[in-house]
C-alpha cells in the first residue's frame, strides 16, 4: 500500500484541507460501501488533533459505511467516560447525540480475559531473535475482541520518542494499546532490560520488532493516520499500512521532537502537564529527560495535581516501589511474579543505576513534587519536595549554571550532542 502523506513546510503546519485531502485520496467513498470500520485512537495522555482527523473522516465514510465505531487504545491506563472520549474527538456531546449518534465508543480493557481473543504465541526461538538474545521464551499473544467485528481498522494516533518501544505510534496502538496482559507485560520489561536511555528516541528497537511481529497475527485489515505534532500544531500526517506510515512519520517526529543539549545539568525541573494525571502516566516528565540530568544530580516532577500514584497498579507499586534495573534482576527470585510492565514502570522512572552488595545507588535522584504525600513518596523510594515551597520561575533561563526548565515535560525528549560515558555501557 502507498503511503500517502503530508508534510508541512519549514515554519507552517498542516491545515484542516490538508487532512481533507488526505483522507479523500487515502479513504475513496465507493471503497468503504456498507464495510464495517472500527478506528482505534489514543486516550487523553498524547497531544495530537485526534478530532480534526475523526471527524474528517466521519465526513467521508459516515453515511456510507454499515458502522463506523471508535476504541479507545487504553494500554492499562484508566478508561475514559463518554465525556472524556468526546473532548478527546473534539466534539460535544451535543454533537456526539446527533451527528456522531451512529458512532459506538468502547474502551480497551485489557484485564478482561472476556474481552480479549488470544491469535497464537511467538514462539521463544523467535523471541530469542527478536530480543537480540534478551529473552527467550513464548509469549502469548492477545488482542481486543472487538477488531475481529470489523472489516477494517484504521488507527488515528500521533508519534513521538517513547521510552519502552523508541518511537511510539503505528502498530503500538494495537500492543499495548488493545492488547493484552501477557505480551504487553513482556515487552515493556524487554525495554526495562536495555533500558530507557537506550531505547528512547530510537526507530528499530527490539521492542518495536516484537510489536510489529504481534502485529502481522492479526488477521484485520489494518490502516494507520500517523500524525506528527509541532508544539501542538499537526506539522505531519502519513497514511498506510501501520509500518510504512509509522516509518516516515517516526523521521519526522525524530527531527521535531529532539532537543540537544550541549551540557548536562544538575537541577532539572520537569512540569508535568494536566493530561498526566497520576505518576503512571506522569513518569513521561523522567523519561524524556533522564539523558539531560547529570551524574548525581536531580530531576523534580512538579505535578501538584497528581495525587495518585496509580490507580490500576498502585497496590504493586506500593509493595515493590521504584528501583533501577539491575535491583530486580540481581533478585530477580523475589519479583519475578509481579507484573513485569509494571516492574518497568518503576525501572523506567528511578531511571539507571547499579545494586551491588544489597546496596543500591541511583545516577541520578528523582523527587516529587506532587500531590502524593510525603510517607508515600518515602514508601516507593522516590524523593519529596513540597510543592508550594517551588516557585518554578526561580528555575527559568538558568542554563548556564546547570539548571533546566522545562514547562511542558513528557512528549519533547533531550538529549545531549556528545553522547555521555555512561551511554555506552548500560
Amino acid at each position: 500500500m502507498k503511503t500517502v502523506f503530508r508534510k508541512s513546510a519549514s515554519g507552517t503546519v498542516l491545515a484542516a484541507l490538508d487532512v481533507e485531502a488526505v483522507v479523500a485520496e487515502s479513504c475513496p467513498v465507493e471503497r468503504y460501501q456498507g464495510r464495517r470500520v472500527l478506528l482505534i485512537v489514543p486516550d487523553a495522555t498524547r497531544t495530537a488533533p485526534v478530532g480534526l482527523v475523526f471527524q474528517t473522516l466521519h465526513r467521508q465514510l459516515g453515511e456510507v459505511t454499515a458502522t463506523l465505531d471508535v476504541l479507545v487504545a487504553l494500554g492499562t491506563h484508566q478508561a475514559m467516560s463518554e465525556e472524556s472520549i468526546c473532548q478527546r474527538l473534539e466534539i460535544s456531546l451535543e454533537d456526539r447525540r446527533s451527528i456522531y449518534s451512529r458512532v459506538r465508543f468502547f474502551n480497551h480493557e485489557w484485564d478482561n480475559p472476556s474481552a480479549l481473543r488470544g491469535i497464537g504465541t511467538i514462539p521463544s526461538s523467535e523471541i530469542s531473535e527478536l530480543s537480540g538474545g534478551l529473552f527467550s521464551m513464548d509469549v502469548l499473544v492477545e488482542i481486543n475482541a472487538l477488531v475481529f467485528d470489523y472489516d477494517e481498522v484504521i488507527i488515528i494516533g500521533p508519534v513521538f520518542p517513547h521510552e519502552v518501544v523508541g518511537c511510539s505510534g503505528g502498530n503500538k496502538y494495537l500492543f499495548p494499546g488493545v492488547g493484552g496482559p501477557a505480551i504487553l507485560n513482556f515487552f515493556h520489561w524487554l525495554g526495562a532490560v536495555v533500558t530507557n536511555p537506550m531505547i528512547i528516541g530510537n526507530k528499530w528497537t527490539p521492542v518495536r520488532k516484537v510489536v510489529d511481529r504481534a502485529a502481522a497475527m492479526v488477521n484485520v485489515t489494518k490502516r494507520c493516520f500517523c500524525m506528527v505534532v509541532d508544539h501542538g500544531e499537526l506539522a505531519g500526517l502519513f497514511m498506510g499500512t501501520p509500518e510504512a506510515a509509522w516509518d516516515a512519520a517516526s523521521d519526522l517526529s525524530r527531527e521535531l521532537h529532539i532537543c540537544r543539549k550541549k551540557r548536562a545539568f544538575h537541577t532539572v525541573l520537569s512540569c508535568a502537564p494536566t493530561m498526566y494525571d497520576e505518576l503512571w502516566t506522569g513518569g513521561k516528565c523522567m523519561y524524556k529527560l533522564e539523558p539531560v540530568v547529570a551524574d548525581g544530580g536531580e530531576l523534580i516532577i512538579y505535578a501538584p495535581h497528581i495525587h495518585e500514584v496509580c490507580v490500576a497498579h498502585g497496590k504493586t507499586l506500593h509493595a515493590v516501589g521504584y528501583h533501577c534495573r539491575d535491583f530486580f534482576l540481581k533478585q530477580w527470585d523475589q519479583y519475578q511474579h509481579h507484573p513485569w510492565g509494571v516492574l518497568a514502570h518503576a525501572a523506567h522512572v528511578y531511571g539507571l543505576g547499579t545494586f551491588e552488595n544489597g546496596i543500591e545507588t541511583p545516577r541520578v535522584r528523582v523527587t516529587l513534587a506532587t500531590g502524593i504525600p510525603e510517607e508515600v513518596c518515602r514508601k516507593i523510594n522516590l524523593g519529596f519536595r513540597d510543592w508550594r515551597t517551588i516557585d518554578v520561575e526561580h528555575y527559568a533561563d538558568r542554563e548556564e549554571e546547570g539548571v533546566l526548565l522545562v514547562r511542558k515535560a513528557g512528549e519533547m525528549l533531550f538529549q545531549l550532542e556528545e553522547p555521555p560515558a555512561w551511554a555506552g555501557g548500560v
